[in-house]
């Protein structure tokens, strides 16, 4: 059996992303394991910029100013989780998963070191700033691992620069 792939994704994968971890396991056996984090912890500063680098003004303001509720934020990444987990059925030598708590790099750090992962992949929608400035999920995870780590755009084959 090969090594298992460890996936941190923020966003529930579909139709795309399940092409693209295909084509990662290329038919081996590689069991994979998702990790949703249960809050994404973002920096308020840099996803209000991000948010206005984007033109969405409304939306700047608007997570500006709103609270998250906890209860609100596992229920998501618990639907987030089984969508992912259901998407990659099929692929390799299996798919489970997990909510991640805490800051979720250090989760997939730990579930890396844990499993023996050969790979890591992070999965997210674009960040301007943070993906610009290389301090996203991926590349923090890749300091920290001394490996090489995918990351893919969600929905998308497009690759992140890590």
């Amino acid at each position: 059996m090969s090594d298992p792939i460890v996936i941190l994704t923020e966003e529930p994968l579909g139709a795309d992303d399940r092409v693209n971890i295909e084509t990662l396991v290329a038919g081996g056996d590689a069991p994979l394991v998702v990790l949703v984090p249960a809050n994404t912890e973002r920096h308020l500063l840099v996803d209000f910029l991000e948010n206005l680098s984007l033109l969405e003004i409304s939306k700047a303001f608007r997570e500006l100013t709103a609270h998250n509720d906890p209860a609100e934020e596992r229920a998501e990444a618990a639907e987030t989780l089984a969508s992912s987990v259901a998407a990659l059925r099929g692929i390799g030598g299996g798919v489970s998963g997990e909510i991640v708590e805490g800051k979720p790099v250090d989760g997939l750090v730990a579930k890396v070191k844990e499993l023996g992962a050969g790979q890591a992949v992070v999965i997210t929608r674009p960040h301007a700033i943070s993906d610009t400035f290389h301090t996203d999920w991926a590349n923090k995870a890749q300091d920290k691992l001394g490996l090489p780590v995918l990351h893919l755009y969600a929905g998308s084959g497009f690759i992140g620069d890590s």
